[in-house]
């Protein structure tokens, strides 16, 4: 049997040197004659393991890492084809304990399979979800996912059944879905790493969607930030077109659709559904005033479905395993399993799929593994630059919408930001004022003058102008953005600033006696 070799080949382990050691495998196989096969597939999540490379053995996989060029050499001489020891050496992936503790049901395939091989896909469960749709009617689908509980990984928490009712319930001459793969948040890559290593658990998820609602026509916007995933999926909706999955007939069957690869020019505010829409209709990304939903009016103004990366990736396995099996999973309304995507200063950095329910303190202290620098937490920051700053106070909250919401905190795309006591809180509600006035659309007054405002009056705090003075007026800005934004760009960005005024009011003394209290 010809020995299989996996090297990631996703842009996070690519930036960790992941193709200096793909380069140093080829040469070293070819200077000792050995015929191998090089699989390059996505992260397994671990990027504190990366380069993570693993080989196919009789007995299973094993993994080593993380590797260097510099131990290439080594790893031959210790026999790694056939799973031999080495100073890199993992074991079993699934038994590492950062893997054994999740339950991956939308990742299950990342890092396992070959991401452009559909019948690795297959082999691995890819497409029993799709088929099952299939013998079913749009209703049927649409009340399978409405039972499981699914709703909108990309922050706002919107059940995702709700959504795809209202679109198959509008009349129109054409519908479409739109996924939204504009993924802007700070400590986000969840998006990112099921187009790159899993790209058709998306394209399937997708198709369910299309048949469920009646819509034809399918895009996914993609952050040009992000051209290893677009150069992915462009391949993989082709395999898929050329199998059959995607075009005028799917699967055989008499559903027709197809779907394309569209790249935005990095503007935060396309996050935004609406702002989204008119981005792929050729216009300036602006936030659109709602009624009318795009459920009824979205692109082109027929009936859209949009959705995250996230929640068209869970759709194959409801549909694989039934609503009963995912909703089984998670606690109160929040259902399933989110990928959590743990970042910053800690000590090991990666993505983390679990059930909803761990705690904040869980995540970061015993998955997390604490600060990289070895310096006490100060605080977490949840769900994106417009989120919630946490102190260790808050820590036994629950990783659930309404739990975090009770707390006044967001989980947002669910990536968590850890910062140590280095960290200057006053500096941080400077940053997100100053993020809103620069990705502002500009359409709305509270967020575009309310966040300029912010952070003149934030400088006003730090020269220790007038500070209880400026303070109180920070607060009403923040109240007025909170409620008069026209979408969540404006309308969270008091969320960081605010919490950061509560959880850490030292932060915000004049500079004399914060040096003195130091």
């Amino acid at each position: 049997m010809i020995p299989r070799i996996y090297i990631p080949g996703d842009s996070g382990a690519l930036a960790l040197g992941a193709e200096k050691v793909a380069k140093a495998i080829a040469g070293e196989l070819a200077e000792r004659g050995i015929d191998a096969k090089i699989v390059r597939n996505g992260s397994r999540g671990a990027y504190f393991l990366e380069p993570m490379v693993e080989v196919a053995t009789a007995n299973g996989r094993v993994a080593y890492g993380p590797v260097k060029p510099s131990d290439v050499k080594s790893l031959f001489d210790g026999g790694f084809l056939t799973g031999g020891h080495h100073k890199r050496w993992l074991g079993s992936p699934d038994k590492i304990p950062f893997f054994a503790k999740q339950t991956r049901l939308t990742f299950a395939r990342c890092g396992v399979t070959d991401p452009l091989s559909l019948e690795s896909y297959k082999k691995h469960g890819g497409l029993n979800g799709l088929t099952n749709a299939l013998a079913l009617t749009p209703a049927d689908i649409v009340a399978q996912v409405t039972e499981s509980g699914l709703r909108g990984r990309g922050g706002a928490g919107f059940p995702t059944g709700i959504k795809w009712k209202t679109v198959l319930d509008t009349a129109g001459d054409r519908k479409y879905i739109v996924c939204n793969a504009d993924e802007g948040d700070s400590g986000t890559f969840a998006d990112r790493m099921i187009m790159e290593g899993d790209p058709f658990v998306l394209i399937e998820g997708m198709t369910i969607a299309g048949i469920a609602t009646g819509a034809t026509k399918g895009f996914v916007y993609v952050r040009s930030e992000y051209p290893h995933a677009v150069a992915v999926m462009n391949k993989a909706v082709e395999v898929a077109r050329k199998a059959g999955v995607l075009g005028a007939s799917v699967l055989g069957s008499p559903y027709a659709f197809d779907m394309e690869i569209r790249v935005g020019a990095g503007a935060y505010v396309c996050g935004e559904e609406t702002a989204l829409l008119d981005s792929l209709e050729g216009k300036r990304g602006m936030v659109r005033a709602k009624p009318p939903l795009p459920a009824h009016k979205g692109l082109f103004g027929k009936p859209t479905v949009i959705n995250n990366v996230i929640s068209l990736a869970s759709v194959p396995v409801i549909m694989d395993k039934g609503a009963a099996y995912y909703k089984d999973f998670g606690m109160g309304r929040s259902r399933g399993t989110i990928p959590i995507q743990i970042a910053g200063n800690v000590k090991y950095a990666g993505l983390f799929e679990a059930a909803f329910g761990m705690t904040l303190g869980e995540i970061v202290d015993e998955i997390g593994g604490g600060t990289a620098t070895g310096r006490p937490v100060k605080a977490v920051q949840v769900g994106g630059p417009l989120g919630a700053y946490f102190p260790r106070a808050l820590f036994d909250t629950p990783f659930d919408y309404e739990a975090f919401a009770a707390k006044d905190g967001l989980i947002g795309h669910a990536g968590i930001v850890v910062f140590d006591d280095t960290a200057d809180m006053l500096k941080q509600a400077r940053f997100a004022m100053e993020f809103c006035a620069i990705e502002s659309c500009g359409k709305c007054t509270p967020c575009r003058i309310g966040s300029t405002r912010g952070v003149e009056t934030i400088d006003r705090i730090v020269a220790g102008i007038e500070p209880e003075k400026n303070l109180a007026l920070v607060t009403d800005l923040c109240n007025t953005m909170k409620f008069g934004s026209l979408c969540a760009l404006g309308g969270f960005t008091p969320y960081p600033v605010m919490s950061s005024i509560t959880h850490f009011p030292d932060d915000f003394k004049p500079a004399p006696v914060r040096v003195a209290a130091e």
